[in-house]
């Protein structure tokens, strides 16, 4: 990967880290699915009156906008507001990585690696031992629907391989005009025209600033450069990378909400990052190990 675009992929993964300190300050006054319509609409607007469509089919915005946008964060949000942990929800939604492996090979040809198999397990292994020893701070529905979340996001991962070579600032601004709706009727059947107005009607300084990072940082920023990376590179070398998300936001969730992992949850987190670095670094690994056995 040449040294720019690895500086792309470090800002997304300085940018999606605090992220979710962001998302469970941001819920802390408004419900998550009138947050995630308000970050989509401010991603869109006004930006689609000054970022041309890019030429891609209606159908492939919708499933863009469906599957990366509403799906993962519809999922996410909820899970986080019924109590999954900001730095753990970092670190479980990266079974994306392992979704999007997955849904290549099956849907676009792309083979697996050796090493991409062992670093896969090993980070799966950390992330079941996640799932064993939440603790009281993370909740069962709240770990399954982040790794429901991941597998939206996965899929959104895939579509945009298929979209190809486009202008991705005009990919994430277009298709964002597609989750505020689905975003809105949940929000009004499950939430309630009460509790909307109550959120907006007293919304503070601090929520507005959470939905002005989710939309502007997390969304336009993160998601342009992110796309641009898949569609330059397999995604068995991208999609790894956000595997480092979890590092900042355990170090950010832990510094600025206070929260910890016990003894499991640090292996379960150790054997992540070190499934992260078999799966990037493994065929290196090896040349260097070679010669040095020989």
């Amino acid at each position: 990967m040449a040294p720019k675009d690895l500086l792309q992929a470090l800002i997304v993964v300085l940018a999606w880290g605090v992220n979710f300190v962001v998302i469970k300050v941001g819920l802390h006054g408004v419900p998550p699915m009138l947050l995630g319509a308000l970050r989509f609409l401010l991603a869109a607007f006004p930006a689609i009156f000054f970022v041309r469509r890019p030429q891609v089919p209606w159908r492939w915005l919708v499933a863009y906008g469906i599957t990366i946008s509403f799906g993962q964060f519809a999922l996410l949000f909820t899970a986080m507001y019924v109590g999954m942990p900001a730095g753990l929800a970092s670190l479980v939604l990266q079974a994306q990585a392992f979704f999007t492996l997955g849904l290549a090979v099956l849907c676009l040809g792309e083979r697996f690696r050796a090493q991409n198999i062992y670093g896969l397990l090993i980070a799966a292994a950390g992330l079941a031992v996640i799932g064993m020893h939440g603790g009281s701070a993370m909740t069962p529905l709240g770990f399954v629907l982040t790794l429901c979340a991941s597998l939206s996001w996965a899929t959104g991962n895939v579509i945009t391989k298929k979209i190809g070579n486009v202008d991705l600032v005009g990919l994430v601004v277009w298709a964002s005009l597609i989750p505020p709706i689905p975003f809105a009727l949940l929000s009004y059947w499950f939430e309630g025209p009460q509790q909307i107005a109550n959120s907006l009607s007293h919304i503070s300084a601090t929520s507005i600033f959470a939905i002005a990072y989710l939309a502007f940082i997390a969304t336009l920023v993160g998601y342009s450069l992110w796309g641009r990376l898949m569609t330059r590179y397999p995604a068995s070398q991208v999609a790894p990378f956000s595997l480092l998300v979890p590092i900042i936001g355990l170090a950010s969730a832990a510094l600025l909400l206070d929260e910890q992992l016990a003894e499991a949850q640090i292996a379960g987190a150790a054997l992540v990052m070190t499934g992260l670095v078999v799966n990037v670094f493994g065929a290196k690994i090896k040349q260097r190990l070679l010669p040095a056995s020989r």
